[in-house]
């Protein structure tokens, strides 16, 4: 049995059904994700790094699909937002985008104390009270300690209600992240009834599931280049370019203006995002 080495320094057997969904969440058949898998399982050795197996399926799924040589794995992608308010207003988007009614950074009154609310959340006639966390470590794992703290301040929220201290009733709590949740983190939430939205999950339906069936890309998606860099990167999020699909959209004049970037630059850069969404 082979065993790979994980990003975390564990080993684990090696599954090849990861090599298949990472593919196919990569856009290729099922039939093409299969071919490579096989291509990369006769390149095993035993104690190869999870970041090895993904660069040779990178390599492998570019003669499919030419524009990923364009781009950086999607977990990284997401990391490279900054917590504060590249992190906040990307998943503030993607809520509305899956048909909730979304109200920004907020600070509501409790029993207690004031508290500062991510994101107010409206759907079928609740109110959710949104948390969001950032890791800047894609592979940390978001804990049962963030959840005591949702569950704690969600309390003195409804409490607060009661009191007349805020017009808000909130119906319960969504904590959406960008890593994976811990197996106690989701226990606790099971049982509070708090929503959780991060990497695989929900299993069938986590954060990297919605994203790549919207095609709700980060800018960060883009591989660093001569024409693609840090401080262009910076300079887009900071003139309110989180997506990719507000990049193609942009009025490329007005932009340039804004970012002090070329606008034969963002040229380029505009071409790669289309090529990456599939418009170009």
């Amino acid at each position: 049995m082979i065993y790979v080495i994980k990003f975390d320094g564990s080993r684990q057997p090696f599954e090849k059904t990861k090599v298949v969904r990472t593919c196919v969440n990569l856009g290729l058949s099922q039939s093409e994700a299969k071919q490579i898998a096989d291509k990369v399982e006769s390149e095993l050795y035993d104690g190869i790094s999870t970041k090895k197996i993904l660069q040779l399926i990178f390599n492998y799924v570019k003669e499919y699909k030419p524009e990923i040589a364009h781009i950086i794995d999607l977990r990284d992608a997401i990391s490279l937002l900054r917590p504060k308010p590249d992190f906040e207003l990307f998943v503030q988007m993607l809520l509305r985008e899956i048909g909730y009614d979304v109200i920004p950074n907020q600070i509501v009154r409790g029993a207690c104390i004031e508290h500062e609310v991510d994101a107010i959340a409206k759907k079928n006639g609740k109110n959710i009270f949104v948390e969001i966390k950032h890791h800047i470590q894609p592979h940390t794992y978001t804990g049962v300690d963030v959840c005591l703290e949702t569950q704690a301040r969600l309390e003195d929220l409804k409490e607060g209600y009661k009191m007349g201290k805020t017009e808000i009733n909130f119906d319960h709590a969504l904590i959406v992240c960008n890593t994976k949740f811990s197996e106690h983190a989701k226990q606790y939430a099971a049982y509070k009834k708090i929503e959780l939205l991060g990497w695989r999950c929900p299993e069938n339906r986590g954060i990297e599931k919605i994203i790549e069936e919207k095609k709700f890309y980060p800018i960060t998606l883009i591989k660093e280049s001569e024409v693609f860099d840090g401080i262009v990167r910076g300079r887009l999020v900071d003139s309110g370019i989180i997506l990719l699909k507000q990049l193609v959209k942009a009025d490329l004049n007005e932009l340039a203006k804004k970012t002090k970037i070329g606008i034969g630059r963002l040229e380029k850069i505009v071409h790669t995002a289309k090529e990456i969404l599939g418009t170009s």
